[in-house]
C-alpha cells in the first residue's frame, strides 16, 4: 500500500481556481493513522515562531481532518498574554496533532500542525518501530520523564496503557495514604530494572498524576520496556 495517497480533486471538490491539485496525505507519526489530506506539502507552508506549529490557510488551502476534539487550553505567551488553543487529537491514538484558535472548525481560517506531529509517510504498524509518544519525554543530563496516570486500589500492579498523554499504572494501596508511591516506583524499578536511587516521582498535574523522573535510559529504551510490560 503506498504510504502518500495522490489523487485529483473531482467536480465536488473542485480546487477554488478550478484546476486539479495534487493531494498529499498525512498520518499520525505515532499510530499511522491517517489524520490530513491537503493540497499543498507542509514544509511548504510558513511556520509559528512560537512553537514552530505549521500554518495551514484554510482560505488557500485543502483541509480535511480525521481527528477527535482534544478540548481547550490557555497557553502563556510573552509579556503576560494568553493564546487560546482548541487542541485535536489523532482518532487512532490520542496524539495531541494539531489546533486551531476558534472554537467552530468550520470558522476557523487557520489549522496549526503541531510540528514533528505527522508524517507523509506512515510509521510501520509494529508498535516498537513507532516514535516515542510525548508522555515519554528526554530531558537535559540524560533523564528521562514519564507522565503516569495512577489507578489506585486496585486487585494488582499492573501496566494497563501507554498512549500519547500517559501510561496507566494500577497500583493495589490507596493514594490517600502514600502507601501508591511506594508501591508505584518498586513496580516501575522491576519494570525498567532501576534500583530506586536511580527514580524520581514527582506530582503530576491532579491527585492521579504523577512523573517519574529515571535514569540511565534513554526514552526509546523506556518506552520499549513499558509497552512489553503492558497487561490487558
Amino acid at each position: 500500500m503506498p504510504k502518500r495517497t495522490t489523487h485529483t480533486y473531482s467536480s465536488e471538490d473542485a480546487a477554488p481556481d478550478g484546476h486539479d491539485s495534487e493531494l498529499f496525505v498525512y498520518y499520525c507519526k505515532h499510530c499511522s493513522s491517517h489524520v490530513l489530506i491537503t493540497d499543498t506539502q507542509l514544509q511548504k507552508i510558513p511556520k509559528r515562531k512560537t512553537d514552530k506549529a505549521y500554518v495551514l490557510d484554510k482560505t488557500k488551502y485543502l483541509s480535511r481532518l480525521n481527528t477527535s476534539e482534544g478540548g481547550k487550553i490557555l497557553l502563556k505567551r510573552g509579556e503576560g498574554k494568553l493564546e487560546k488553543q482548541f487542541r485535536m487529537k489523532c482518532v487512532g491514538c490520542g496524539l495531541f496533532v494539531c489546533y486551531r484558535s476558534v472554537e467552530d472548525l468550520e470558522t476557523a481560517p487557520f489549522i496549526y500542525v503541531v510540528d514533528g506531529a505527522l508524517s507523509s509517510v506512515a510509521a510501520e504498524t509494529n508498535p516498537q518501530d513507532a516514535p516515542v509518544p510525548p508522555c515519554i519525554s528526554q530531558l537535559e543530563g540524560g533523564l528521562v520523564q514519564v507522565a503516569i496516570e495512577v489507578e489506585d486500589r486496585a486487585q494488582r500492579s499492573a501496566i494497563t496503557r501507554v498512549n500519547a498523554d500517559d501510561v496507566r499504572v494500577t497500583v493495589a494501596a490507596p493514594a490517600a495514604r502514600g502507601e501508591a508511591n511506594n508501591e508505584l516506583l518498586e513496580f516501575m524499578g522491576k519494570v525498567l530494572g532501576l534500583r530506586l536511587s536511580q527514580m524520581t516521582l514527582q506530582r503530576g498535574w491532579n491527585n492521579k498524576s504523577k512523573l517519574l523522573v529515571v535514569e540511565d535510559l534513554s526514552a526509546r529504551e523506556v518506552y520499549e520496556k513499558l509497552l512489553e510490560a503492558v497487561q490487558p
